[in-house]
């Protein structure tokens, strides 16, 4: 049951000429597929970037010199000392397969019960027209901006950011000076409470490969010959106990420890605990650390070992009695600040021959690395005094999340304070089926950014 605070803010966004007309645009945007790692409609979408930016004022960019076009939308203050403020998002989705279930169709935009439901409303689609909104309506009221305002938009986000470094390097002064970047998203927790973070976690994929014969064997054979999924398993085992510690050599030597101010915000801010997760994600099997301390320290500040799907043999109906000759897994790292992609490929490597599992072939896929903050620079002070009046229940001020993104690229090239907020909830479900916003929390995200705005007048 919608509470008055949220009725209230559906009432001033179905009321909002700018609201509504952008809502359209928003729709358009979603039925708009744009897909880096199935190769669907990053220049289509690009192109309409730049046409709806251009409608608004902007001076736009459009560069397609890699597979995903980069998309830069300037609105410029006539106050040639003005600041400059960057928002960064991106225009890619995760696909919505069959895999996934969902009440409706993914690529049209619903509204109902309060909320929005269609693929990127929240990642991150719904925060790019949002700020937008925001920007147009300030325009409309005042007449020019008392900052400049850089929308950087890269289509390549949800398979690694491919090329956007590249892309930083040759548009680096087209971005410079900045001083704030506002990050693609962030979310109204469990609490009530909106989230600000200053950093992300990285990660490296790679994919481990056996082969251990030419064809499958008869499974009569069992007793006497190496399965190829066997041998692969105890290898995937050898690297993690069964409470989530990665037991590769040197990897925790590396890991740079958080500082007294970044322990104190997880510890005042943080509400992640296993009963939540448990009950978010109806778990089955116990979560590995009871320990608020030692939970809180994993989930921020530690890497984690993942495995993202195995496969081998015969899958099909019925029995196929074999010894498959080949095995495969997707495996994940997450990384925290002192850990580089290549150096854990290479300790996993090393881990690998020193256990015995030289059989293994190690396939580096992609890699980020972290970024953290501590949440004290001036700009997200500001956002911090700011959001006070906007959130009843108050804010939750980290050093980091524990997803991943370009933060670590993105502040080598700017070297520019950072932070993220956005209009997502505890339960948006991003990658899943029915992803989803409150319109409320969308609209009182529009209504932030435009007192950020102001407070540069």
């Amino acid at each position: 049951m919608m509470g008055s605070n949220e009725k209230e803010q559906i009432a001033k966004f179905e009321n909002d000429k700018f609201a509504q007309e952008y809502l359209e645009v928003l729709r358009k945007l979603i039925a708009k597929k744009s897909i880096f790692a199935q190769g669907i409609g990053l220049k289509e979408v690009a192109a309409y970037l730049k046409d709806i930016f251009s409608q608004a004022g902007a001076e736009v960019l459009v560069d397609e010199s890699y597979q995903a076009p980069l998309v830069l939308a300037k609105f410029k203050s006539p106050n040639p000392q003005a600041k400059t403020l960057i928002f960064y998002n991106h225009y890619d989705t995760v696909p919505a397969d069959a895999d996934q279930v969902w009440t409706g169709d993914p690529f049209k935009l619903s509204l109902r019960d309060g909320y929005m439901y269609g693929r990127g409303v929240d990642d991150d689609k719904g925060h790019i027209i949002a700020r937008l909104t925001a920007v147009c309506q300030y325009l409309a009221e005042v007449g020019a901006l008392p900052l400049n305002i850089t929308f950087m938009m890269e289509g390549a986000e949800e398979s690694a950011s491919t090329d956007l470094e590249k892309y930083l390097t040759k548009h680096r002064e087209d971005l410079l000076p900045a001083d704030f970047l506002i990050w693609e998203q962030g979310i109204k927790n469990a609490k009530g409470q909106l989230e600000i973070t200053g950093g992300n976690k990285g990660i490296v994929t790679f994919d481990l490969s056996v082969k251990s014969a030419s064809v499958d064997i008869h499974s009569k054979f069992g007793g006497v010959i190496e399965s190829a999924t066997w041998y692969l398993l105890r290898a995937i085992d050898s690297m993690r106990d069964d409470q989530g510690r990665i037991l590769i050599d040197g990897i925790y030597d590396q890991v740079q420890k958080p500082t007294e101010r970044e322990l104190e915000l997880v510890e005042k801010y943080a509400i992640e605990n296993g009963k939540g997760l448990t009950d978010l994600y109806g778990l089955e099997l116990p979560v590995m650390l009871e320990d608020r301390q030692a939970f809180l320290k994993r989930y921020f500040f530690e890497p984690a070992l993942g495995v993202e799907g195995i496969r081998s043999g015969y899958l099909g109906q019925g029995v196929k009695t074999i010894i498959p000759s080949a095995a495969q897994a997707k495996m994940e790292m997450r990384l925290v600040p002192g850990l580089t992609p290549a150096l854990v490929i290479d300790k996993i490597k090393r881990h690998l021959l020193k256990h015995g599992f030289d059989a293994v072939q190690v396939i580096y896929t992609l890699g980020e690395e972290s970024y953290r903050s501590d949440m004290s620079a001036e700009p997200i002070l500001r956002v911090i005094d700011l959001a006070k009046q906007f959130y009843p229940a108050g804010l939750a001020v980290l050093p980091t999340a524990a997803g991943t993104g370009p933060m670590k690229m993105i502040h080598q090239a700017l070297q520019v304070p950072m932070a993220a907020f956005g209009l997502g909830n505890a339960n948006s479900r991003d990658h899943a089926g029915d992803e989803n916003v409150s319109i409320a929390d969308y609209y009182t995200h529009i209504e932030l950014v435009k007192e950020l705005i102001k407070s540069y007048e």
